[in-house]
Formats: structure tokens, C-alpha cells, sequence
């Protein structure tokens, strides 16, 4: 279901102790974007229950041809939410990080919340000057060409990594819907020597110099996560890295 979460387990976990539902949309290191209908089913979970929801939405708009994005705070008027967002990732600065916390309340259920907030707002000075005084000329003079290159140039890379990869024995890749990742199912029993996830990144890393993350990172173990930003050629240089090393274990 491209990652959708399961709304009656989710439900069922609930309980006095619940504090708020959290969700990254598009996601880290799914890929994946949910549809209006599966956004709409996580907030009725909300509205039965009467818990908030907390919606990182640092790759916004961050999705691939045939999907759109949408915000949570579109769909309710009655869920309060907070919305995470930052010029990290959609902009490019992964290392200068500065990003914002949006409130929608409208029956002022955040009232503490927002307190807090603003308390921690004056205790946390860690985004760098520089970026703060871009930020108006980021969202004022970036053309509107920008992110549709920037999804075409990353749903490119998505595709050559997809290729490669599939074309390798006992590896699998997960078709990405958005955001900067893709994921791959590994076959542990297509290898010989590797145990795990975990075991299989740390290996290639001293093998053939490519570093990935585990899926046990993610608690999704069986699978591994890869950044999709490099270009085209970087792209294809680390699968032929990873084909070869795959080889070399292949049983």
C-alpha cells in the first residue's frame, strides 16, 4: 500500500498515555506520499479520540510525476496540528538546518503547547545567521521553476538507482513516490556471510567505500536505505560498486 500506515493498529495502540500521533510526509526513508484519502483516515483517528496530530512535512511538494502533495492542515478545521517544516531539505542546505513550527488550533487546545514553544524559541539559538537572512529571499525571489526541476532532477536519479539496482540479483527496490530515499528489500538468503541488514551495509562500506543505512535504523529490518541527491554518474558508479560486491557474496 506504498507505505501507508495500518490506521486499525495505529488505533489500537492509543490509549490514556497518548500524547499525539506523529507522521513524516513524504517520508524519511520511505519515499513515499500519502494520498488525501489515507491523510483524511489518520486524521479521523485524531478527531475519535481527541488527539493531535504532529505532521513533519519537511519534504513538502518534494513528489514525483503522477503525485501531489498534500498538507494535513488542509483537510481539518477541527484536528489541532503542528506542522514541521525547514529549508533543509527542499532548498538544499541539509547542513545549515533552520526550520519552523506551524500552529493550527483553532479552539486553542495547543495553549500550553504554544507557551512551551515560544519558551524553547528563546533558549535554542542554533540555526546559523547566514541561512536566517536568506530566508526572505528564499521565499520571495526563488522562481517558481525551481522544485519542479529539482523533482524532475530527483525522480531521475530515483529511476537510474531503480534500474541498477533491480538488475541485481537477490536486491529489490521499492518504487519511491517523492522526498530524497529509496528503499531496497534485500534476499539475505541469495548471500553468503551476510546476517543481516545491518551486516550487508557495514560490509560494503569496507568493501567497496558505499555507505547506506540499514533498514534496522528504521525498526523495517531486511531492507536498506539510499540517498538519491548524488549525479547520475555518482549514481551509477555506486550500484556497479554494489553489483560487484553482491557478486562477490552471491552463494
Amino acid at each position: 500500500k506504498n507505505w501507508e500506515a495500518d490506521i486499525e493498529h495505529m488505533e489500537s495502540l492509543i490509549d490514556e498515555n497518548t500524547g499525539a500521533i506523529l507522521i513524516n510526509n513524504p517520508s524519511n526513508p520511505c519515499g513515499s506520499n500519502y494520498t488525501k484519502a489515507h491523510l483524511r483516515a489518520i486524521l479521523a483517528v485524531c478527531e475519535r479520540h481527541r488527539v493531535p496530530l504532529i505532521s513533519d512535512e519537511i519534504y513538502a511538494d518534494m513528489v514525483f510525476s503522477g503525485q501531489t502533495f498534500t498538507s494535513t492542515a488542509w483537510l481539518t478545521a477541527t484536528v489541532p496540528i503542528l506542522t514541521l517544516g525547514g529549508l533543509a531539505k527542499q532548498w538544499l542546505v541539509p547542513g545549515w538546518r533552520i526550520g519552523w513550527i506551524l500552529i493550527h488550533d483553532r479552539a486553542n487546545a495547543f495553549e500550553q503547547v504554544r507557551q512551551g514553544l515560544v519558551a524553547l524559541s528563546t533558549i535554542i539559538n542554533g540555526p546559523c545567521a547566514l541561512v536566517q537572512a536568506a530566508i526572505p529571499k528564499i521565499f520571495a525571489e526563488v522562481p517558481d521553476t525551481y522544485l519542479p526541476e529539482l523533482n524532475r532532477q530527483l525522480e531521475s536519479n530515483a529511476r537510474i538507482l531503480e534500474t541498477e539496482i533491480n538488475n541485481i540479483p537477490g536486491l529489490n527496490v521499492i518504487t519511491p513516490q517523492g522526498a530524497m530515499y529509496v528503499m531496497v528489500k534485500i534476499d539475505l538468503a541469495a548471500f553468503d556471510g551476510i546476517t543481516s541488514d545491518a551486516d550487508f551495509c557495514h560490509k560494503l562500506k569496507w568493501e567497496e567505500s558505499v555507505e547506506i543505512l540499514p533498514g534496522e535504523c528504521f525498526s523495517y529490518p531486511g531492507t536498506v536505505r539510499l540517498v538519491i541527491t548524488p549525479p547520475h554518474d555518482v549514481l551509477r558508479a555506486a550500484s556497479a560498486r554494489i553489483a560487484a560486491f553482491c557478486q562477490r557474496h552471491r552463494k
